[in-house]
C-alpha cells in the first residue's frame, strides 16, 4: 500500500511539474499596440511610504504614451515621505495629468480600501485602473489593459506579474515565491477554467461597473480586496478577464520574520476565501509531493525517474522565468530552490493552524471570505 501511494505521490508532482512548465513555455506574453477604443482613463495609487524602487515603479506609469491619462496619488499622512517622490516625478513630467490626495479618514479595516474611496472622487474618467506602489510597468501598459477591458461582457481586467528581488536572501526567497510557485499555479488554475484570480498589480474597470457592485465601500473590510472586488463584478454577470501583459513587483529587503508574516497572511488569506482549494494546494507544491513519494516507495525505480521529471521539469520553471526576466533576474537563484520549496510547504502547513495574521504593524483575525476583524484593539 505504501509503494502504490508513494507511486501515485510521484506521479502527481511529476504531472503537475510537467503541466506548469509546458503551460510556462507557451504562455504568449503580449506586445500591445494601441487600439481603437482608447478611453480616457484614471489610474489610482493608494500610496503609504517610500519604500525601495517607488520612483522607478511610479516612473514608469508617469511615462506612459496614452493619450487621455490622468495619475491619481493618495496618502494618509501630510508627512508622508511617498508625497515627496510623487513631486519629483510632476516636476520631471509636467504636461502629466495628477491628482494628489491627502485625506486620512478610514472607512474600515483596510486603510488601502480607505485610501481609494478617499481618492475616488478625484479621479475625473470613466475608466478606472487601481494599482498598487510597488508594481513597474512597461511601454503599452495602459493600451493593453484597456483593449482587455473593450467587449461589453468584460467587467475588470487583471494580469500576472513577476517579482523581482534585491540581493537579500529573504527578498530573493520572495522572488522566487512568485515567480516559481505562485505565476504558474495561476496559469494552471486558469488552464482548469477557474477565473476567480485577482491581482492588486493591476485591476481595471469602468467606473459605472464599480458604482454597480458598491463602489469600493464593498472591499474595506477585506484583506483580499482584489479578489473581493472581481468577484463582486463576475456576481453581475460580467467577466474578470487575465490579461497577457505582464507586470512586475519589486520586493525589497526583509528579514526572516517579515518574509514569514507576509507569506502567512497569503496563505491564510486564500484558505479564508477558497477553503477547498487551499486543501488541495499542495499539490501546486510538486518538489515535496514527489520526495514524499519516493520515501514513502522505498526509492523504487518507477519512483526515481518520476522524481527526476519532477526535479527536471520544476528547474525548467525557474530557467524560464529567468530567461524571460532578463536583468530583472539578478538575485533569482536556482541554489535556492530547495529551501524555496521547502518554506512554501513549511507555510502551507501553518495556514491551517490558525486565522491570525500581521498586517501593517497591526494584529488581525480572519474571518470566512477574508474580512478582518482586529486582534489588538
Amino acid at each position: 500500500m505504501m509503494a502504490v501511494t508513494g507511486l501515485l505521490l510521484t506521479a502527481i508532482g511529476a504531472l503537475y511539474c510537467s503541466a506548469a512548465w509546458w503551460l510556462l513555455r507557451r504562455w504568449q506574453e503580449l506586445r500591445p499596440t494601441p487600439g481603437v477604443w482608447r478611453p480616457a482613463v484614471s489610474v489610482l495609487k493608494p500610496l503609504c511610504g517610500a519604500e525601495e524602487g517607488l520612483y522607478e515603479c511610479l516612473h514608469s506609469f508617469f511615462r506612459q504614451s496614452y493619450p487621455d491619462l490622468q495619475l491619481v496619488f493618495g496618502v494618509r499622512d501630510a508627512t508622508d515621505p511617498a508625497l515627496g517622490v510623487v513631486a519629483h516625478l510632476r516636476r520631471e513630467f509636467p504636461q502629466r495629468d495628477v491628482a494628489v490626495v491627502i485625506d486620512g479618514r478610514l472607512h474600515g479595516e483596510n486603510p488601502k480600501a480607505s485610501n481609494l474611496i478617499n481618492m475616488l472622487p478625484h479621479a475625473r474618467h470613466p475608466v478606472l485602473v487601481i494599482s498598487d506602489s510597488d508594481v513597474l510597468v512597461g511601454d503599452g501598459y495602459l493600451d493593453a489593459i484597456v483593449q482587455a477591458l473593450s467587449p461589453p461582457d468584460v467587467g475588470s481586467v487583471t494580469c500576472l506579474y513577476r517579482g523581482r528581488g534585491r540581493s537579500g536572501l529573504w527578498s530573493r526567497l520572495a522572488a522566487l515565491f512568485i515567480n516559481d510557485w505562485y505565476f504558474p499555479s495561476v496559469l494552471m488554475s486558469h488552464a482548469l477554467g477557474n477565473d476567480s484570480f485577482a491581482s492588486g498589480a493591476t485591476i481595471a474597470l469602468r467606473r459605472e461597473t464599480l458604482q454597480a457592485i458598491g463602489g469600493f465601500q464593498v472591499i474595506c473590510d477585506h484583506l483580499a480586496d482584489d479578489w473581493v472586488l472581481c468577484d463582486r463584478v463576475r456576481a453581475l454577470g460580467l467577466q474578470t478577464v487575465l490579461s497577457r501583459f505582464v507586470v512586475q513587483i519589486e520586493i525589497g529587503e526583509e528579514t526572516f520574520t517579515s518574509h514569514a508574516v507576509r507569506e502567512l497572511r497569503w496563505m491564510r488569506t486564500i484558505r479564508t476565501v477558497a477553503p477547498l482549494g487551499y486543501a488541495f494546494m499542495v499539490l501546486s507544491m510538486p518538489l515535496p509531493v514527489a520526495l514524499l513519494g519516493v520515501l514513502l516507495a522505498g526509492g523504487s525505480d518507477g519512483t526515481l525517474v518520476l522524481g527526476a521529471l519532477t526535479l527536471a521539469t520544476r528547474t525548467g520553471i525557474h530557467l524560464e522565468q529567468r530567461r524571460r526576466m532578463g536583468q530583472a533576474a539578478s538575485g533569482y537563484d536556482l541554489v535556492l530552490l530547495p529551501l524555496r520549496d521547502a518554506l512554501l510547504l513549511a507555510m502551507w502547513i501553518a495556514g491551517f493552524l490558525g486565522r491570525g495574521i500581521g498586517w501593517r504593524g497591526r494584529r488581525y483575525r480572519l474571518r470566512t471570505g477574508g474580512s478582518l476583524s482586529p486582534m489588538d484593539g
